[in-house]
């Protein structure tokens, strides 16, 4: 049988440019800057060493017999280590990358094309909070338009993992950093939903790819309802420009909205616009009103992205639906 590991380690990069002096060495041609510690993704078969994923390796179609874009299976982290593997089926949780994933359908020709400082990347990992009101809705943010990665896209809280935390750790810190909340880890009953490969750009035909992530998709739970829980809620502007309590019937518009098809979408008996709160430069809140087509608009081809849920977002919140209708009485 084959048993396929993957591995998360801490890798710390040293580089050298020789445009700046080097106080140091006193050496003019040399400047050394050294990059934050980073947990990257590592694969193991079949009980081998473990060994670093490239940058142009999907994690996903590691899993997948027939190159299925979603696979089932079980994960742990434990002294730095990220492990996913497919051991008891009854503790597994989806794995998925979308279907126009760029690394999927990236060529030996592009692939050869894209910076060697990104090839040596690794694969880097994050965990995402969806936090779940007592009334049963889930905190959205769209990332602050000056960010590199995904600006001006609808996310849950979230962020990397660092060096010896835990999943959660890393979520509640993140969720802190961003939106202001502080939880209880032990009330928040922490639950993963599943795992997303993310690739940035998200399509091929929208430039090759410079960012390769797992996301950790993680539920919380809070005691209080959504009105309560955004009284405490403080945004960072230089990470978040808006926030948004969406219930079931919006996210299933959201959901049924899936990026690279044409299919209709569920829009139900929705208004056109959804209230959300506008988060200004100096972190105060207002209350505005965006067009419901931002949040059922799918992700271009081509040209400049544009405000929406993320491909990742959506697969958390099709999860999310569907705890919810289980636990539903």
């Amino acid at each position: 049988m084959l048993i396929v590991f993957i591995i998360i380690t801490i890798s710390k990069q040293i580089s050298v440019n020789s445009t700046n002096v080097c106080q140091v060495s006193r050496c003019p041609a040399l400047q050394i800057s050294v990059s934050m510690r980073r947990i990257l993704v590592h694969v193991c078969k079949d009980r081998a060493s473990p060994q670093r994923a490239s940058f142009v390796q999907s994690v996903t179609g590691q899993f997948s017999d027939g190159g299925d874009d979603e696979v089932e299976v079980n994960c742990s982290l434990e002294k730095n280590q990220f492990i996913l593997y497919r051991g008891d089926q009854n503790q597994r949780v989806p794995l998925k990358r979308p279907a126009f994933c760029p690394i999927k359908h990236l060529s030996v020709t592009e692939a050869a094309a894209i910076p060697l400082d990104v090839q040596q990347r690794g694969i880097d990992v994050g965990v995402a909070i969806l936090l779940q009101s007592a009334n049963q809705r889930v905190l959205l943010t769209r990332r602050a338009k000056e960010l590199r990665i995904f600006p001006n896209v609808w996310v849950p809280p979230g962020g990397h993992v660092e060096p010896d935390e835990t999943l959660l750790d890393a979520g509640l810190r993140e969720l802190k950093e961003e939106t202001g909340l502080k939880l209880d880890p032990v009330a928040a009953s922490p639950k993963i939903l599943g795992l997303w490969e993310s690739v940035f750009p998200p399509m091929l035909s929208r430039g090759l790819p410079h960012r390769h992530h797992i996301v950790v998709y993680m539920m919380l739970h809070s005691s209080l309802t959504h009105l309560q829980i955004q009284d405490s809620v403080r945004p960072s502007p230089a990470e978040v420009s808006a926030c948004l309590w969406a219930d079931r019937h919006l996210v299933r518009a959201v959901v049924s909205a899936v990026d690279g098809e044409d299919a209709e979408v569920r829009v139900d008996d929705l208004p056109d616009t959804v209230s959300v709160c506008q988060v200004s430069e100096d972190g105060g809140l207002s209350d505005v009103s965006l067009p419901l087509e931002v949040f059922i608009t799918r992700a271009p081809s081509s040209g400049p992205d544009l405000e929406r849920v993320s491909t990742g977002t959506k697969f958390a919140l099709e999860l999310w639906l569907k705890n919810l209708e289980m636990s539903d009485p």
